[in-house]
């Protein structure tokens, strides 16, 4: 370990940073120097331009990526090196909103139906019937659902924070019937990893995105499905069956309400809550012919 990596690595864990949070700060500076082939304390705002433009046009990387590359870089300039940062030589990206796209309910039935194995169903159905994240539904553990408050609790979901959501009759009588087909009884994790799902460590990430791809497919859904589709899923049927945006807020663990009114935009029962002004103007007749 380099001394600035050393430097670096303790100014994050002094602040209590996340571990993904701190690989990915670490990668960044390390992959800058790379990119130099020189040591990041020696470069400056002209380097960090110059790199800011090329994970746009070569690497193709999205706004929020790029701006979390800056911020990275932007810590290991300000805390580790104690040096000035100028937001005006180095802005960060404007972001683009898009929307994402919904699956209808029975296009999320085909989807869990089409699972490639009875533990792959488990996965789907639990990241719909919670809306949890993908990473938050790889750390869930059996203690954490609770049949007598019919609620799973997640611990140390985003940004630290722990948040209950609720268990669906169905997902519990799954969850139960998974751990009766679980070859070796784990004794913590809801989703143990290893080929037979019999191991001392949680599934990872990607186990849960194959899941989703490999079911997609075998649906014939032609729409790009991840598991963060399912928790836009979630929020929106959740909307358009009556459910209030505070509540959805709360369930998702968005900090601000904001994050979650973006869900008005896809809920059909808002989207069909008023006509368009086109039906009630008094159009005569119909559109002229074509010559």
């Amino acid at each position: 370990m380099t001394h600035l990596r050393k430097m670096m690595l303790e100014e994050l864990q002094r602040r209590n940073y996340a571990q993904h949070t701190t690989r990915s700060y670490i990668h960044t500076v390390e992959d800058f120097s790379r990119r130099f082939h020189c040591s990041p304390d020696r470069l400056g705002p002209r380097h960090i331009r110059e790199y800011q433009a090329e994970l746009f046009q070569k690497r193709k990387l999205s706004p929020a990526t790029v701006a979390v590359r800056l911020a990275a870089l932007r810590f290991f300039y300000c805390k580790t090196l104690q040096r000035a940062w100028s937001i005006a030589e180095t802005p960060y990206p404007k972001r683009v909103s898009h929307l994402p796209t919904i699956l209808s309910q029975q296009e999320v039935a085909r989807l869990i139906d089409a699972a490639c194995t009875p533990f792959h169903r488990t996965l789907l159905m639990t990241l719909y019937a919670t809306g949890v994240r993908n990473a938050e539904s790889t750390r869930l553990k059996f203690r954490d659902v609770d049949s007598q408050r019919m609620v799973i609790h997640i611990q140390g979901g985003k940004g630290r924070k722990d948040r209950d959501v609720m268990l669906s009759p169905k997902l519990l009588q799954e969850l139960r019937e998974h751990w009766h087909r679980l070859r070796r009884k784990p004794r913590v994790w809801l989703f143990p990893g290893n080929h037979d799902h019999c191991g001392d460590q949680p599934i990872g990430t990607k186990t849960v995105w194959h899941a989703c791809q490999q079911a997609a497919q075998r649906a014939g859904l032609q729409r790009g499905v991840h598991p963060h589709l399912l928790r836009h899923c979630f929020a929106t049927h959740l909307l358009e069956a009556g459910a209030d945006l505070r509540t959805i807020q709360i369930l998702l663990g968005h900090h601000d309400l904001k994050e979650t009114t973006r869900y008005l935009h896809l809920s059909q029962r808002h989207l069909h809550a008023a006509s368009s002004p086109l039906d009630s103007l008094p159009l005569k007749g119909e559109s002229p012919q074509g010559e």
